[in-house]
């Protein structure tokens, strides 16, 4: 019951912190455990699952990273949370998870998703939120992600959802299936690495900028 409460209070409004939490604990106990595997599996990842770093305004120094050079990811870290008014404070507790590894990573999924948000360099915006959700939800499996990738782009307006079908959604795609697992990445340790050389780093192809020109129609293409 609290699935499907959840779920469609996500879906109607997935602005709903609150329902979204909700919904991706009570459904992502498989995925969970697939990711405490993966993470494991990973030097960075089994680190982070030894040392349980947190992420919120006592753990992280924003005023030490609002001083570091514009083109950290330490910087644009700071300048995201900064430009769109979000504190890392705000991520919910997790309640639904009774195993403790299991809750540490659904509570670390839920605190990295605005760092997801920085090395993908995707805006808070519907669009920018379906894209991030597609790479969460290849790299995760959790059902709230690929649930909001696909109930999210319908509610695209039709000029986002042009930009979404010919360059977000396949950049995504491509992203999610060729980068390193985003939840195996020790952020903190890369505060002060310049965002390109950790996006490369990562396996994150920069996001194209402009659509590809198509040809004229009265002529044809060289």
């Amino acid at each position: 019951l609290i699935s499907v409460g959840s779920a469609l209070a996500a879906i109607t409004d997935p602005f709903r912190d609150d329902m979204v939490a909700v919904f991706g604990e009570v459904t992502g106990s498989y995925a969970f455990r697939d990711l405490h595997r993966i993470m494991s599996n990973d030097e960075e990842g089994r680190q982070i699952l030894r040392d349980r770093p947190r992420i919120n305004t006592r753990t992280v120094d924003l005023d030490y990273l609002s001083r570091l050079p514009d083109y950290t990811f330490g910087y644009t870290y700071y300048r995201f949370l900064h430009d769109n008014n979000v504190s890392p404070d705000s991520r919910l507790p997790v309640q639904f998870v009774d195993d403790a590894e299991l809750a540490y990573v659904a509570q670390r999924y839920r605190e990295v998703h605005d760092l997801i948000h920085t090395i993908l360099e995707m805006p808070i915006h519907m669009l920018g939120e379906v894209t991030v959700k597609w790479v969460e939800a290849i790299h995760t499996k959790m059902p709230m992600c690929s649930t909001g990738a696909v109930f999210g782009a319908m509610r695209l307006k039709p000029k986002q959802r042009r930009d979404y079908v010919n360059i977000h959604l396949p950049w995504a795609l491509r992203v999610g299936f060729n980068a390193k697992n985003l939840m195996c990445v020790y952020y903190e340790k890369h505060w002060e690495e310049p965002l390109s050389e950790l996006q490369q780093k990562l396996g994150i192809e920069p996001f194209p900028r402009q659509a590809p020109r198509q040809p004229d129609r009265g002529k044809i293409a060289q």
